[in-house]
């Protein structure tokens, strides 16, 4: 159970005491096995504020794996898995420009502090907004209901929470909250960007309206709806591929997609999450020469792969069937395998427990489908 932080926890955090004891704590171990006796000396240094205290260690111990540069803010534990990695919050901000943003969803600040200066905050969660306060003290922030507009001339930033009550993952544009429609109507003449999860449901967002999905070394980490002025004209789906040591590449449904369909060639290529996720296979595909499977699979095919791709070398194919595939491997003394599944009902974890895999090679298998028809290729990853 997360630990439940309160005002008064917030306001002892930021004294110079609160300030102190945390500076203390971070010299713990914080293990297993040093639970007890962190846990008394917390006490002796916090005393009834120990708990909020080692909770904030552990969570600055947490964001340093998501922030370019360790911050020791003030976070819940909600928040912080919600707040955007650097590299992705950099790039919205870079994409906003130097232009004011009101922040509708601040919560704790994280991305309150990539906007450019002159930008407004502001929640409905007393706690939170008191943590903000802390991490970006030039900010102005109040506490106001995001559906209730209380700026003008500023474009419109919000983080819709992604969890229902019972703390599941909600994929439904209604089921965010606030729900998705809700900000639309709310801000109908406004420039708004709504960070949302990459697996929502983007068919029941409206047009006119444009969705960018971003990752981060092979991971899609967000989608952005952007409205107004800030969609780019004519485009209605884009992926951005950002890695951690600087590299970008942008795709847009506005880019030619006349990729031929044809068998498989030397090498199998799996497009970036955000390209598979955005809807962007063939113009991924047309852009660097490649060919898909099927219409409907993102497994692309081709004589040499992008230099940045997920590449497979084919070695063989066959029609999927587990006793063949068997029979495959074990000629090729395959011992270890990684299984990857698209378009085919097909637990990897499952198949792999019944290829009865002996040998002491290893090979990517890949599972998928032409037409109708499933199909297995033995490969070697790049």
């Amino acid at each position: 159970m997360a630990y439940a932080f309160t005002l008064a926890d917030v306001a002892y955090l930021r004294s110079a005491a609160g300030r102190d004891a945390v500076a203390t704590l971070r010299e713990l171990e914080l293990s297993a096995a040093s639970r007890i006796e962190d846990a008394a000396r917390a006490r002796r240094i916090a005393g009834e504020r120990a708990a909020a205290a080692l909770e904030t260690v552990l969570l600055q111990r947490k964001a340093a794996a998501k922030f370019a540069e360790p911050r020791q803010w003030l976070y819940t534990g909600d928040a912080l898995q919600q707040a955007t990695a650097a590299p992705v919050a950099a790039h919205r901000a870079a994409r906003l420009g130097e232009r004011p943003v009101h922040d509708v969803t601040c919560s704790i600040g994280a991305d309150l502090a990539s906007f450019a200066p002159g930008s407004l905050g502001s929640d409905l969660d007393e706690v939170r907004l008191a943590m903000a306060r802390a991490n970006c003290p030039d900010v102005p922030l109040l506490r106001a209901d995001a559906l209730n507009p209380v700026s003008r001339g500023l474009a419109v930033f919000a983080d819709p929470a992604r969890r229902d009550g019972a703390g599941k993952r909600t994929w439904q544009p209604e089921d965010l909250r606030p729900p998705l429609h809700e900000l639309f109507t709310a801000y109908p003449d406004r420039d708004l960007v709504v960070k949302c999860a990459p697996g929502l449901d983007f068919d029941a967002i409206g047009p006119d309206r444009e969705i960018e999905i971003v990752s981060l070394d092979r991971q899609a980490r967000e989608a952005c709806v952007w409205g107004g002025s800030l969609a780019a004209p004519g485009i209605r789906r884009r992926a951005t591929v950002l890695g951690s040591a600087g590299g970008v590449d942008r795709f847009t449904d506005a880019d030619p997609g006349d990729c031929p369909v044809g068998p498989a060639r030397d090498w199998l290529v799996d497009p970036d999450p955000a390209v598979v996720r955005a809807g962007l296979v063939r113009q991924y595909a047309c852009r660097n020469g490649l060919a898909q499977l099927d219409e409907r699979i993102a497994y692309l095919t081709g004589d040499r792969p992008p230099g940045d791709a997920r590449a497979f070398r084919v070695l063989e194919q066959l029609p999927y069937n587990e006793k063949r595939l068997r029979s495959a491997l074990a000629a090729r003394r395959i011992g270890r395998v990684e299984i990857l599944a698209r378009g085919v009902r097909v637990d990897p974890d499952v198949l792999r427990g019944r290829l009865k895999l002996s040998g002491t090679q290893g090979c990517s298998v890949i599972v998928t489908r032409i037409g109708a028809k499933p199909i297995v290729y033995l490969c070697q990853a790049q």
